[in-house]
């Protein structure tokens, strides 16, 4: 199958491309928005384990509706609960930072939601010749509206001076989340399975085999992801003070990201994925490295190229390798539901760890070289990610 053919494919990125594209617009400065509220980094992590908790739940819960139901409705749902999350940010304005647990549980289910039923039908809808060519074009999309988004956002915020430039962002991401649930209407009805497996994770945890290490090397992926998705950004503006160097920041960072998804997904090979994962790897690591010299724009920039470069490398294998376990036989393919939740609660534990670490050691010390220690520590968790997922990648004569 042709992904290029396949109007529903096309139709499914562009409701991904709305969806990116508001979360980057206000995304982007929504920790900003409540660190200008109260200087605290474990405010900011508790507020994302709570988002974390209630994703890793909504997962599992939801799979029921999703395998036996209509699933373009759990996708749709969650992009209405976006909505409603950036409404209740607006309604509390800077009181937030009160209600932190609960907007996280609601951002949470809303990120649940979306992203189960976007996995599931991306799953049915591409194959593993051709699953590296969409995970380019995710990227793609992605980078997309990462240089369009934020740096929008930060410049209607430097020009209306703080609170009302927030809240016309906010405003505006409401209006794009109401476009894609419009959009969503002509994705059509996705074919419905049998009954969903509740425990079928820790069935296949309990049998070992490539699952396991599946497990082990996505839960070590997460540890990085759930720090570094708040802390890189927000270092940027506590460095600046500028909303509009945090725009120009992802501005950069996503043009290099554009550029280097679209030359991954031209000539990235399914027989490189293997090298190819540790190699991004380590470069992510060695990126971070300027910041021990100091924590400013320039050193943050040079990361944040750096890792924008160097992720397709690392990403692109790791997302293909646990979808193509699961269209490894029959029997996967018929529990894809299971195993995308399965797959989504390894990254949230590994998410919940990391971020309980960076709890932990900034409850004792915030100072800069903490921090900066602490981003080695966390950013150097791909390459023990790569080291249980290289049994997975089949040997270059297989792929050949």
């Amino acid at each position: 199958m042709k992904l290029t053919k396949d109007p529903q494919a096309m139709l499914l990125l562009s409701v991904h491309g709305l969806f990116i594209l508001s979360s980057a617009l206000s995304g982007t400065f929504l920790n900003v928005y409540l660190w200008k509220s109260r200087q605290d980094y474990t405010m900011l992590g508790w507020f994302t384990i709570a988002q974390q908790v209630a994703l890793g739940l909504t997962f599992w819960a939801a799979g029921k509706w999703v395998k036996e139901h209509n699933k373009m409705n759990a996708l749709r749902l969650g992009i209405a609960v976006s909505g409603l999350f950036y409404l209740c940010v607006l309604w509390a304005g800077r009181d937030a930072v009160h209600y932190i647990w609960p907007l996280g549980l609601l951002f949470g289910v809303s990120l649940g939601l979306f992203w189960l039923a976007f996995n599931v039908v991306y799953f049915e809808i591409s194959n593993a010749e051709n699953r590296d060519w969409f995970n380019g074009w995710i990227g793609l999309l992605g980078s997309v509206t990462g240089i369009i988004g934020p740096w929008l956002a930060g410049w209607v915020i430097t020009w209306m001076h703080g609170d009302e430039g927030y809240r016309l962002i906010f405003t505006v991401s409401l209006v794009i989340f109401a476009a894609a649930v419009v959009l969503s209407f002509f994705l059509r009805k996705r074919p419905v399975q049998n009954d969903y497996n509740w425990l079928e994770g820790l069935r296949r945890l309990k049998e070992g085999g490539v699952w396991k290490y599946a497990v082990w090397g996505l839960a070590v992926q997460g540890m990085r992801e759930g720090v570094f998705s708040f802390l890189i950004t927000l270092l940027v503006f506590v460095a600046t003070d500028q909303e509009s160097k945090l725009g120009q920041f992802a501005l950069i960072t996503s043009a290099v990201s554009l550029v280097s998804y679209w030359a991954c997904g031209k000539w990235f090979k399914p027989q490189f994925r293997k090298i190819g994962m540790l190699v991004g790897a380590v470069l992510m690591l060695l990126v971070i490295l300027p910041l021990l010299l100091a924590v400013n724009y320039t050193t943050l920039l040079v990361l944040g190229i750096g890792t924008s470069l160097f992720i397709p490398l690392y990403m692109m294998p790791a997302i293909s390798v646990s979808f193509d376990l699961m269209g490894l036989n029959q029997e996967n393919v018929e529990k894809r539901v299971e195993l995308v939740v399965l797959r989504e609660l390894s990254l949230t534990l590994g998410r919940i760890t990391g971020l309980l670490v960076f709890i932990l050691v900034l409850s004792i010390n915030q100072d800069t070289l903490t921090i900066t220690l602490l981003l080695l520590f966390l950013g150097a968790s791909p390459i023990g990610s790569w080291l249980f997922m290289r049994r997975l990648f089949p040997s270059k004569e297989q792929v050949t």
